[in-house]
């Protein structure tokens, strides 16, 4: 006896015109599964009902595992398997029917007849299809291409389904089933664990992905009117936070008697002139240079000398001051003070690599419109030599001194400005969207900012730090230069250079100089977790001890690396580590340095947040571990003397406790202006004097660019109140705005770095509304195009985002500045001007 039962749920008999599953009942079958009585309940013991619910035999059936019907006359046709069966979208597609259309498109040319598989994965709720047919050696890719394309269609026309991806190998790689067919499961597993390698994929999310959630539509704000009240807005309380204040400056205070640096300066070379302020070590870990405070004041006073009699500089004039990282910078910034010239820290271009570094030096020096340029003799040379020429005009550079030869007197007076308020120094940078913006630094706001810094970290002449950055720039250029004169604690120098030849000379020097605070960048950290992950038993039989480090500070302008951050604590745990030591600190062109983990205060405290709901600029607080949530760390305390506010950046209305806004801050180290902004002039004024279009409407605030929000923990800072952290999701410049959302490329790159373990490094941005996603390959090209479905899948399932390029690159290919950040707008335009050298772009239709 011969039945059709309907494939799924109950074994219900077909109606005549049904497809279903075939049953056979008779004497000559199998009874069972040897061992296995859950399959042979399913296989063996079918009983087939009619549509009232009643068995029609005693006896019985056993599933074929065909697909057919039962025609009249006894007649039994057999259209397909059951394991070939998907339903996508709801209809029931047939693997074998989709076989035959894609044979029927000229298959001998190109194809093997019998080795075609097609089988459904699972995306974003549905399945669907995959083809995957070996391909004949001789047809070139253009053919294959113009194949595939038409299979497309001819399966798109005549089963109204797209297909999501079709891939060729190359011929006898597929899996094989004992009996010489392809085996199905084998296949699908390969594809999803990206272990297939085909030779071409096509991709084609954007026709057959038809369940994606709606667009948002945004709402408008509600009115001013109807929300503030007192310290509310609706119903929460404002986002606003303060650090400690700056008011209480003792009598015996220095802030008081010095407004100016150089002044302090000369203050300690007269009172302490034998203290160490410097020591810079070099790749060995030993004492390369140091000066004590009457050192740095004789060579500042000889700089100054230099600048006014060779350089014929006057009073305002900057000064650009070429150097690499070490003693040489801080005596020439100390010079420029007391001749009253305005320093500009530059990077030196690399010795290996000039074309690329150099006109980034010129450009830095012009657009500062910088008098002179100080610098050693060996850069000196450098600038003036022959591939510099090739790279630059050489003959528009502005005079060069070289400062390794000192006139010998020193200069009739010192120069004090007559308002604190004069500008100091600019602190040029390159942001990274690729824009080069200089911003100015009164003499007012850095002395407050070096005073805001010693509170947070409760730095004094008898206290040592190790700091290994990068001087040029922000907390950085800060930290280096300046704190030590301002607080008198000695500051040991590591260039991070140094690093790449000696990857544990920063750790080594923390352990042997027994520091307690010590400062570094992601980079630095990046190179530690890599480059010393199997030294640690050996580190530390030479007696590497981290157990006294207090705080060690990441010095960034971007959201908090979490994994990176855990990592490094994780891995140096074992050396005595503190897992509570290391954080984060925040600071951005207007103010560079908002928060900075100090040695006192709560310890920084973590949140997971829904990504979905950051997408529409809300914060729901979620579970640890729960599906999309996305953990942020807090950036560190908010400095003494700073005040931050959330506010709506499209509206600038005020923003109530945990919704996401962009940070505001209002400080006495904000800078106070830019210089210039070259790269895009649509940054305007109100980046600096923005005002609050209602609630306290008075005060002026500095707009950071940076999204961000506030949530009062239960934990109490110094003063005893509750503890305000701030968190930062991200800059509104690097943000992309797809169907209405807005993400942060950092979520998607995560994402996608997961999806493979051949996957380094990931960046994302957007170009005519595509989403264009590279990565870089650690692994042979043959594995180059299984990332692509893996690329496209992860960030459909996890950011409802349809992926229009995947380029596969080599690795080292995304540009990173030396802070450590992706540079996406660089990679846009490498990309757009064809410039990658990409192993493989796949164009998803």
């Amino acid at each position: 006896i011969m039945c059709a039962v309907k494939p799924d749920g109950v074994p219900q008999l077909c109606r005549t015109d049904e497809v279903g599953e075939l049953c056979v009942c008779a004497i000559a079958t199998g009874t069972s599964y040897y061992g296995l009585s859950g399959m042979t309940k399913n296989t063996f013991e079918v009983f087939p009902m009619t549509s009232s619910g009643a068995p029609i035999s005693e006896y019985p059936f056993i599933r074929t595992g065909l697909l057919g019907f039962i025609g009249p006359g006894g007649l039994v046709f057999v259209v397909g398997k059951m394991d070939g069966l998907m339903v996508v979208s709801g209809r029931r597609h047939n693997a074998d029917d989709i076989v035959a259309t894609a044979l029927a498109v000229e298959p001998m040319k190109f194809v093997y007849r019998g080795r075609i598989a097609v089988f459904s994965v699972s995306v974003l709720h549905d399945e669907r299809i995959v083809i995957v047919a070996e391909q004949r050696p001789d047809s070139t890719e253009e053919d294959s291409f113009q194949w595939m394309s038409r299979v497309l269609q001819a399966i798109d026309s005549i089963h109204q389904v797209g297909v999501y991806c079709l891939a060729l190998v190359p011929a006898n790689t597929l899996p094989k089933t004992p009996l010489g067919g392809i085996h199905l499961s084998e296949t699908k597993q390969l594809f999803l664990e990206g272990a297939l390698h085909p030779c071409n994929v096509l991709m084609c999310p954007h026709t057959c992905v038809t369940n994606l959630p709606k667009p948002r539509q945004k709402q408008p704000e509600i009115g001013p009117a109807s929300v503030m009240v007192g310290n509310l807005v609706s119903g929460k309380r404002i986002a606003q936070a303060s650090g400690r204040d700056l008011g209480q400056i003792e009598d015996n205070d220095q802030a008081r008697k010095f407004l100016f640096l150089s002044e302090v300066l000369q203050w300690r070379a007269q009172t302490t002139p034998d203290h160490v302020l410097y020591t810079l070590l070099n790749c060995r870990g030993t004492i390369a240079n140091s000066l004590t405070c009457v050192q740095l004041h004789k060579r500042a006073e000889k700089i100054a000398v230099m600048l006014m009699e060779r350089g014929h500089l006057q009073d305002g004039d900057h000064v650009a001051l070429v150097y690499p990282p070490g003693i040489d910078l801080i005596a020439a910034f100390y010079g420029c003070l007391y001749a009253g010239c305005v320093p500009i820290t530059v990077r030196p271009p690399h010795p290996q690599n000039i074309a690329t570094t150099l006109p980034t030096v010129k450009m830095i020096v012009e657009v500062s419109r910088s008098a002179c340029l100080m610098t050693t003799q060996l850069i000196c040379k450098l600038l003036r030599s022959r591939e510099a020429a090739a790279a630059v005009d050489v003959r528009t550079w502005p005079p060069i001194l070289d400062t390794d030869d000192l006139p010998k007197k020193r200069p009739p007076q010192i120069y004090k400005p007559s308002n604190p308020d004069m500008l100091a120094y600019l602190d040029f940078s390159v942001s990274t969207t690729g824009m080069l913006a200089g911003v100015k630094m009164s003499h007012a706001a850095t002395s407050a900012f070096c005073r805001s810094i010693k509170l947070q970290c409760e730095l004094y002449p008898s206290r040592e730090v190790a700091i290994c950055l990068d001087p040029y720039c922000g907390l950085g250029f800060v930290l280096w230069c300046l704190c030590s004169v301002y607080s008198g604690h000695q500051s040991i120098l590591i260039p991070p250079s140094e690093l790449e030849t000696t990857p544990a000379l920063w750790l080594l020097a923390v352990s042997q100089y027994k520091v307690r605070d010590t400062f570094c960048s992601y980079s630095v950290m990046e190179l530690c977790t890599k480059g010393l992950g199997s030294q640690t038993e050996s580190l530390k039989q030479r007696g590497l001890d981290l157990s006294r480090v207090r705080t060690c500070v990441v010095v960034a302008e971007e959201r908090p690396r979490i994994a990176l951050t855990q990592s490094f604590s994780k891995l140096f745990k074992d050396l005595g580590l503190h897992p509570r030591a290391v954080s984060t600190s925040f600071g951005c062109r207007v103010n560079l340095a908002i928060c900075l983990q100090g040695t006192s205060g709560p310890d920084p405290t973590t949140v997971y947040v829904d990504m979905r709901a950051l997408r529409h600029d809300r914060v729901r607080l979620v579970e640890r571990g729960s599906p999309h949530s996305l953990p942020l760390m807090e950036s560190g305390k908010i400095l003494p003397g700073v005040r931050i506010i959330i506010a709506n950046p499209e509206t600038k209305g005020p923003l109530g406790d945990s919704h996401l806004g962009e940070i505001w801050v209002h400080s006495a180290h904000n800078a106070s202006g830019y210089f210039t902004i070259y790269g895009d002039e649509s940054l305007q004024s109100d980046h600096f004097n923005s005002r609050l279009s209602f609630g306290d409407t008075q005060t002026i605030w500095a707009r950071t660019g940076y999204l961000g929000f506030l949530r009062r923990t239960e934990l109490t800072d110094a003063n005893g109140e509750r503890h305000d952290a701030l968190y930062v999701v991200g800059a509104l410049d690097e943000a992309m705005e797809l169907r209405g959302m807005r993400y942060h490329p950092i979520d998607i790159e995560t994402s996608v770095i997961r999806a493979h373990k051949s996957i380094t490094e990931c960046a994302v941005f957007t170009w005519t509304n595509l989403l264009v996603v590279v990565v870089e390959l650690d692994g042979s090209e043959q594995e180059a195009l299984d990332l692509v479905p893996l690329v496209t899948n992860v960030v459909l399932e996890e950011h409802y985002l349809i992926v229009g390029v995947v380029v596969v690159v080599d690795v080292g290919v995304i540009p990173i500045n030396s802070r450590g950040e992706k540079q996406r707008m660089h990679l846009r335009d490498g990309f757009l001007a064809d410039q990658l050298d990409p192993i493989y772009v796949a164009y998803n239709m």
